[in-house]
């Protein structure tokens, strides 16, 4: 069968290249433009772009480009775009997508499961029709959202679950799809301001955040970011809202515990270096 692949991010490149692998004919590759990747750097491609020149797959930045390739089915992963419905008329798409639908519809599901306290969440083969997320689903399967899991290894094995599920379909032939049931959900992309920590919360919710990646507050009218974290249970004196002790931030109710962080400008590192290095005040504060 002959297919236009559609995708962006490092999940997608996986889900291509086991597509290729299978022996499957991609005549065409639709990714995102090129873009820059840190302050004085130059362009840089999609992970998706790296597997299409690696493979020398034509290769494409708007869907419409890749009509008249005689391709039979287009296959979505992260796009990040919605693709029109007179492109939908002359190829039909299915797409790979990474919550239970209807809930966590949009951009940043994996994200959103992780925030909102999801125990379970999974993949869904679903028809691409004009609609954000809205087409009937061929196949879902379910998994257990991990206690400590972050968003970037949900995602993986979300990604590893829904390729095996897209390569039976790919073989088998698709089913007839079914609609979606249950109320919409919406998975907006997560803005910077989402995941500042605030310890006037308590210590689950901020260890959700700092699971979904890219979290972050303040010491000292800085930016620190925290890649790891858990929420701590009672024990001692309860810290105030923010208060340090040592890699302890109290929150309210509870503490998190500060695993990994990067301070504005440095790398990560481990947050028992980053509290030796800081000479951190009694009187201190994370967040003010």
């Amino acid at each position: 069968m002959k297919l236009v692949f559609l995708g962006t991010p490092e999940v997608a490149a996986r889900v291509l290249r086991a597509i290729l692998a299978a022996g499957h004919d991609v005549v065409g590759v639709v990714t995102r433009p090129d873009k820059r990747r840190g302050r004085g750097a130059g362009l840089s491609p999609s992970p998706v772009a790296e597997v299409a020149l690696e493979h020398r797959l034509r290769l494409f930045h708007k869907p419409e480009e890749a009509l008249g390739l005689e391709a039979a089915l287009g296959v979505v992963v992260a796009y990040g775009r919605l693709v029109r419905p007179e492109v939908l008329a002359e190829l039909p798409m299915v797409n790979l997508h990474f919550s239970l639908l209807p809930r966590w519809r949009g951009a940043a599901p994996v994200e959103r499961a992780i925030m909102a306290g999801d125990p379970v969440t999974g993949a869904c083969l679903m028809k691409l029709e004009e609609g954000l997320d809205t087409g009937p689903v061929y196949r879902c399967a379910e998994v257990t959202v991990g206690p400590d899991e972050t968003a970037a290894q949900l995602r993986g094995r979300l990604g590893e679950l829904g390729t095996g599920m897209l390569l039976r379909a790919l073989a088998e032939g698709l089913p007839e799809p079914r609609a979606q049931v249950g109320e919409p959900t919406y998975a907006d992309k997560v803005q910077v301001d989402e995941l500042r920590l605030d310890f006037g919360l308590p210590a689950e919710h901020n260890a959700r955040l700092v699971r979904a990646g890219r979290a972050w507050t303040t010491l000292r009218g800085r930016r620190l970011i925290v890649h790891r974290a858990a929420a701590a249970g009672p024990g001692g004196a309860p810290l105030a809202p923010g208060q340090l002790e040592g890699t302890m931030v109290g929150c309210r109710p509870g503490a998190l515990e500060l695993l990994e962080v990067q301070p504005e400008g440095r790398v990560a590192m481990p947050a028992q270096d980053w509290a030796r290095g800081a000479h951190l005040g009694a009187d201190e504060r994370l967040g003010l």
